[in-house]
């Protein structure tokens, strides 16, 4: 499609000729380097949004009208970690008192209650315990599917696969086939952060390198385990750090296939490490609005011949601002989470659950059309009538239910007890 001869024509006159000559061999469908992406990051007045409008555009032709979310919970089963990551504030060291370990029981008993109320998905990740045992992530894993079978378990990332294999003294690929025969269905795509070994030396050393990340994910997408992608941005990191990220995503999928979506995750700063402390000069509370919606466009721009759906996540960007960011390239909800634990700690507002009928409702003030899925993104149900029934979630009265991270630190029954060896 040559842009001269689209409704946007009047507009890109407007614009910086560089920013149009971008937009326009995106608007043809043809890749976009890094050069050129990183130069939208800078873009102001009439360009800022026709990146926005073209981003819309381009997820518009590739999946419709339609916002996918998924009925899922987060078990995130210990907060207790042997890495000091200067983002995290979910973790704790063993001797801290607010460590917490639920016992395989209490994940299947959320399992199955998440399964109940709806839930195609469990979302397993926590910390990395010390003297964790070698088989507890596939111990995890075969009790939830003997009593839960049908549930997807979208578990572990690469970070927590490499923990594992260390553990268990095998290698990443034999591992990963003792977690895909426990049950494991998919990975979460997350430990990436920004894939820049310089940029994970100053937030998080020690952390995965790029280097096991992308072996990990690559290998368990060549074993038929998908995996979503993600990158966390707003703190030190400059645009070109981004659009790099990005394209190392892009160079993946074109090789494996295995991504099933791309999440942009903004930094919760308020009770991170590495800003409470003044770590890094020039450390951001996380990205400003335009930062945000931009950071969406130009990952629709980059990855849409590559990855179909593009993730924002309400739990970080609240309510409103994500309908924007529907508006800016992305099509995917997220889930609805029932337990949200790792943001939460970080300082995010905006709750541990997110309600079918309200994600529904926030999809139609938009004009757009809302559809349940799995996590593969096969659609469940599409809601293209406001008379739709409610699902069973939503006649909840009372989610304390559920229960919530800040209570689950203070139960004695879970606090984290090392095992003491001679």
């Amino acid at each position: 499609m040559n842009v001269q001869s689209s409704s946007f024509d009047h507009l890109l006159r407007q614009a910086d000729p560089i920013i149009a000559g971008v937009l326009d061999r995106a608007l043809s469908e043809k890749e976009i380097n890094v050069e050129e992406a990183v130069k939208l990051f800078y873009a102001k007045g009439v360009s800022f949004h026709l990146i926005g409008m073209v981003a819309d555009e381009l997820r518009k032709r590739r999946v419709g009208k339609i916002v996918t979310f998924v009925v899922n919970r987060n078990i995130n089963f210990t907060n207790v970690c042997i890495k000091r990551c200067g983002f995290c504030a979910f973790s704790r060291d063993f001797r801290e008192e607010e460590g917490y370990l639920l016992p395989i029981d209490e994940i299947v008993r959320r399992a199955k209650e998440a399964r109940f109320y709806g839930a195609s998905e469990v979302c397993i990740q926590a910390g990395l315990p010390p003297d964790m045992e070698a088989n507890t992530y596939e111990r995890i894993c075969r009790a939830i599917k003997k009593e839960v079978p049908d549930i997807h378990i979208h578990g572990f990332s690469p970070e927590e696969v490499l923990y594992g294999a260390t553990r268990s003294n095998l290698p990443v690929k034999e591992y990963l086939a003792r977690l895909k025969d426990a049950g494991v269905d998919s990975l979460p795509g997350t430990a990436a952060e920004i894939l820049d070994q310089k940029m994970r030396d100053k937030i998080s050393p020690g952390r995965i390198t790029v280097s096991d990340w992308i072996n990990i994910i690559k290998t368990a997408h060549k074993m038929g385990i998908p995996s979503t992608s993600t990158i966390m941005f707003g703190h030190i990191e400059t645009p070109e750090d981004r659009v790099k990220h990005i394209a190392l995503i892009r160079d993946i999928q074109k090789e494996t296939g295995g991504f099933t979506e791309f999440v942009p995750l903004n930094f919760i700063y308020s009770e991170a490490p590495m800003y409470k402390h003044a770590l890094h000069d020039g450390i951001r509370q996380g990205a400003n609005g335009n930062d945000v919606l931009m950071t969406h466009a130009v990952a629709r721009i980059m990855l849409n011949n590559f990855i179909n759906n593009i993730q924002m996540s309400w739990v970080k960007e609240g309510e409103k601002m994500s309908q924007l960011i529907l508006m800016w390239g992305a099509n995917d909800f997220g889930g609805t989470l029932i337990n949200e634990s790792i943001s939460t700690s970080a300082g995010a507002q905006n709750g541990q659950l997110l309600r079918p009928k309200r994600i529904k409702q926030l999809v139609r003030e938009i004009n757009r059309i809302p559809a349940k899925r799995n996590t593969n993104y096969e659609i469940l149900q599409v809601f293209d009538s406001a008379d739709e029934q409610n699902d069973i979630l939503d006649q909840v009265q009372d989610t304390r239910k559920f229960g919530s991270y800040f209570e689950l630190i203070k139960l004695e029954k879970y606090r984290f007890k090392r095992t003491r060896r001679n």
